[in-house]
């Protein structure tokens, strides 16, 4: 499955972004969707998951309240609604496709199958 992320750019602290992805090559609606984020000179994180349907949902616990994600199975395309943005979101967002992880309780989400190229997300303070 190819992916293509877009919607990144320039906003300030407390302002609010919203990243798409749109898949193609293979059924969308089969895979379990997410986002991850790197911020300059640190490791890949884990932001949010979202279920096959989208009845389900999870996130970084740092983010939640702040961060939505969302699915079109029809448009094959995710979405991840960013609001009251701060400097520390500063970071390239990749989508992914097909998530992998381990249980511990909870799903910890470590990584994926499929990737998109990422899109830059900057907040100004």
């Amino acid at each position: 499955v190819q992916l293509q992320a877009s919607g990144g750019g320039l906003v300030q602290a407390g302002g609010s972004l919203r990243v798409s992805c749109t898949a193609s090559g293979r059924t969308f609606s089969n895979y379990v969707m997410g986002w991850f984020r790197q911020a300059p000179g640190k490791e890949r994180e884990f932001v949010a998951a979202i279920s096959r349907s989208g009845g389900s949902t999870q996130y970084a616990d740092s983010l939640k309240g702040r961060f939505t994600i969302s699915r079109d199975n029809a448009k094959n395309t995710i979405y991840l609604q960013m609001n009251n943005l701060k400097p520390e979101d500063t970071a390239v967002y990749y989508c992914a496709a097909d998530l992998e992880g381990y249980h511990s309780g909870n799903f910890v989400y470590t990584g994926a199958a499929y990737w998109g190229q990422g899109t830059l997300v900057t907040v100004s303070s």
